[in-house]
């Protein structure tokens, strides 16, 4: 008896409406278990995916944000989505939840601490700090270049402010809460046009420290953690 034939992969339904990019989330998780996708397996390209489930690209990029820092998927520029793990579904909806409520409270700290940070930093910066965040500035403006999102310089440039401050205790508060930032960082810099709105607040930033403006130091700082905190998880829509 001859063997049936391979079963391609069967299309993602598509939604009749646009809903939100939570239901995105669980369609495409529902898409991995059907599948058999498993760890290095990879996730149609963006726009194909956006074409099959009939919605825009930027739902399907708020989706693989969310899944991406949950550590589900690995979204590489130009190399598409890789997937790293397949939990239960109903774990990252949960998750989810959870983080929407955890994000706001994160927004709160960097709020708290960070304008702080950089009012102390405008008043103790040495030349070996600024050194440090001109120098994390080039690299995020190299990345960004590159296509990518800046990640890697957007944490250098608020390490170097941090240590610029020299105050030991706020530096430890910020190392506890810094897988937390570094997840709204991922998110932040996810969002169209977001990478060079955000070295544009840096610079700012930068250059009232450079000039030792404390108060400049410190609106900058506040003006550039409420422009990044715009994301899709604390969106309605």
């Amino acid at each position: 008896m001859s063997a049936a034939p391979k079963r391609g992969p069967r299309p993602l339904r598509p939604f009749n409406r646009p809903r939100l990019y939570e239901q995105l989330v669980e369609r495409l998780l529902d898409h991995m278990q059907v599948e058999g996708l498993t760890a290095g397996d990879r996730l149609p390209p963006e726009r194909e995916l956006a074409s099959q489930l009939g919605v825009s690209r930027a739902s399907v990029s708020q989706a693989l944000i969310a899944l991406e820092v949950q550590g589900i998927i690995d979204v590489r520029h130009g190399d598409g989505a890789v997937i790293l793990d397949v939990p239960p579904q109903q774990q990252v909806l949960a998750a989810l939840d959870a983080r929407r409520n955890q994000l706001r409270e994160v927004i709160e700290a960097r709020e708290a601490l960070e304008v702080q940070l950089a009012a102390l930093a405008a008043k103790r910066r040495t030349e070996e700090d600024l050194a440090a965040i001109d120098d994390a500035l080039d690299g995020m403006a190299l990345e960004i270049s590159r296509g990518g999102r800046g990640v890697t310089g957007d944490g250098r440039f608020h390490a170097a402010v941090t240590a610029a401050a020299h105050s030991g205790l706020l530096a430890d508060l910020m190392t506890k809460i810094s897988e937390l930032v570094r997840e709204s960082r991922i998110e932040s810099l996810s969002q169209p046009g977001r990478p060079e709105q955000s070295l544009a607040g840096h610079r700012k930033v930068a250059e009232a420290i450079r000039s030792g403006d404390a108060g400049a130091a410190a609106a900058a700082m506040g003006e550039h953690i409420a422009a990044v905190s715009d994301v899709a998880l604390l969106r309605k829509n």
